[in-house]
Parts: C-alpha cells; sequence; structure tokens
C-alpha cells in the first residue's frame, strides 16, 4: 500500500512554480515579450500620448533596424556557443567600400553594392576559417579581426566622411533603403521592412529546415552533434559565413539610415548587438535562442532609450538602465540552464 502511494506522489503533476520555469526555459521569448510589455506600461505613464504617438514609434524601429540587423547575424554565432566582436567592423567596412567603389573608381553603383556585400561575406569567412580550421577561440578570432577590419576601414577611407550631397550625385541607389513610407503619422524606412524580412527568412531557416536544427545541435553540444553525424565544421564556417553577409547587407542599411558614408559610424554596434541579443533571451553558451527574442531584445533597447529620452532623463540613464538589463537577463539565463540540469 505504501508503494502504490510512493507510486502514485511522483507521477502527480509538477508544482505550479516548476511548470512555470519549464515553460520559460523551452520558450525564452516569453521573458523579453513580459519585459517590453511592461516598459511600454511604465511610458504610458510617465510619458503619456508622446510615447504611443504613432510617429515616435515608427522612430524607435528607425533606430533599432541597424543593430536589429546586426544582431540577427550575432544571434547566428551564439546560437553555436560562439561571439563575434567583429560584426561592427564588417558593418563599417562594407558602407565605407560600397561608397568609394561608387565614388572613387566610378563602379556602376549596383556593382559597388554587390562588392560591398560580399566584402562582408569574405570577413566572415574570414573569421569562420580561423574558427573551424585553425580551431581558434572565437573571441580571440574576432577580437584579432576586429582590429584588421577597423585598420582597413582607415586604410580605405583615408579617415573622410562621403557626405551625402556626393552619395546623391553619384550612388542614390546607396541611399535607397533610407527611404520612408508614409502609413498615417507613421514613417517606416524600407531598411526597416528589409530588416523585418530577414528576419522572418532566418526564422524559417532555424526552425524549418534541417541547417537550422543542425545549428542549434552544434550549441548544445559540438562534440554530441559531430557524433551523430553532423558536420560541424561546414555547419560553423556557414554560420559566420551568413553573419558576414548579413552585417554586409547591414552596411548598405546604414548608408540610408545616415544618408552618408563615415568611418566612424557603428562604433558600438559590436556591444549594442551583443545587447539585444541576450536581452532577447538567446544563452551565451549556445544551443537556446530565437530570432523574435533578438528583434524584441532590439525593440526593448530603443524602447527603453526613447522612453527614458522623452522622460528628459540624462543618457547616462538610459546607459544604466541597459546595463541593468543586461546583467538582469544573463541572470535569468543562469537560473533557467540550472533549472534545466
Amino acid at each position: 500500500m505504501a508503494s502504490d502511494d510512493i507510486a502514485s506522489f511522483a507521477s502527480g503533476p509538477a508544482p505550479v512554480s516548476k511548470r512555470i520555469m519549464y515553460m520559460l526555459h523551452g520558450n525564452p521569448t516569453i521573458i523579453p515579450l513580459v519585459v517590453l510589455l511592461i516598459g511600454i506600461a511604465i511610458f504610458s505613464v510617465i510619458v503619456g500620448d508622446r510615447f504611443f504617438h504613432p510617429f515616435n514609434l515608427s522612430l524607435v524601429l528607425q533606430q533599432v533596424t541597424i543593430i536589429g540587423t546586426v544582431a540577427l547575424a550575432q544571434t547566428l554565432i551564439i546560437l553555436t556557443a560562439g561571439i563575434d566582436l567583429s560584426v561592427g567592423a564588417i558593418l563599417v567596412l562594407t558602407s565605407v567600400g560600397m561608397g568609394r567603389l561608387a565614388l572613387d573608381l566610378d563602379m556602376p553603383p549596383g556593382l559597388a553594392l554587390a562588392l560591398g556585400v560580399t566584402v562582408g561575406s569574405a570577413c566572415g569567412a574570414l573569421n569562420g576559417f580561423f574558427v573551424t580550421l585553425i580551431r581558434l577561440p572565437p573571441f580571440i578570432v574576432t577580437l584579432g579581426t576586429w582590429s584588421v577590419f577597423n585598420a582597413l576601414i582607415q586604410l580605405w577611407s583615408g579617415g573622410q566622411t562621403i557626405r551625402q550631397q556626393e552619395i546623391e550625385a553619384a550612388a542614390p541607389v546607396l541611399q535607397w533603403t533610407g527611404h520612408a513610407m508614409r502609413m498615417g503619422a507613421a514613417q517606416v524606412t524600407i531598411g526597416s521592412i528589409m530588416m523585418l524580412l530577414l528576419a522572418a527568412f532566418l526564422w524559417y531557416m532555424l526552425n524549418r529546415t534541417a541547417f537550422g536544427r543542425h545549428i542549434y545541435a552544434v550549441g548544445d553540444d559540438e562534440t554530441a552533434a559531430r557524433l551523430s553525424g553532423i558536420n560541424t565544421r561546414r555547419v560553423l564556417f556557414a554560420v559566420y559565413l551568413i553573419a558576414g553577409t548579413i552585417c554586409g547587407l547591414a552596411g548598405w542599411l546604414l548608408i540610408g539610415r545616415i544618408g552618408a558614408v563615415s568611418p566612424l559610424g557603428g562604433q558600438m554596434t559590436n556591444l549594442d548587438s551583443i545587447t539585444a541579443v541576450v536581452i532577447g533571451g538567446t544563452s551565451l553558451f549556445g544551443g537556446r535562442g530565437s530570432i523574435i527574442g533578438t528583434l524584441l531584445g532590439a525593440l526593448i533597447v530603443g524602447l527603453f532609450r526613447n522612453g527614458l529620452a522623452l522622460a528628459g532623463l540624462d543618457v547616462l540613464w538610459q546607459e544604466f538602465t541597459i546595463g541593468f538589463l543586461i546583467i538582469l537577463a544573463v541572470s535569468v539565463d543562469q537560473w533557467l540552464r540550472r533549472i534545466a540540469n
């Protein structure tokens, strides 16, 4: 009789708290979604109607377009338990390349654009080569290539900015992604739409293809993935190649966003992209995360900065808040990992 009681107790339903914990572990986008909704509620009280004005909300989307696009590339890397410190440098290098090829060499703008994106792909391939074939840690590899790419930026640009008027005259297609479409009182840029379409494509790739499942498997346990028959080196190389290509595309979006080509643009994109990925619920240890979470993370960063600015608070408080959210997100990730283990 006692053994029956023990068996029935062991097979009973788990406590509600445990079920919530496991639900959060299996659905990492829930937490950033809750944080986003809380932020919206707070700023609706502090700022009022100005925060919910369609133009302001579309401005937030425009402000996170570059960070969000680069964060999508960073998500693929972090899902494999790696990290890429060179994404910001690739972003700027490709934008400089597009501008210089079009203006200095009188190259057709479309060809300059394609070659600029190709430069991003080559940078990603270089990172992938050292990570997969030389077997160096991603942190060390991308820290080194970050310095290399930054040096190339200064050499190629000569430290000079290509002004907006020059691009308009010689290669207006490079500014095309910055054009805004009016939707009532809101203004949505082509670049923002491209970011959302790219996110949809990457979501499909990660969730509906074998390659996407392989990315998660490599990040969760590379040794186990290799023993199961997955070519882990090929997967990792492809991930870095795709990430570099996305950063090349982001270089085009950057020109559209600022209207010019500056060797000093996007200096904080490395940290901002990692911030968006981490706040979005992707684990720094790999194997868990989502594209939707990254978009939510980018929106959280943009929303809090915008809301605090509208509230009249100093920029230092904006950085303080983002830093606090990073620590909170990593703490939650560690907590969920302990639950899973």
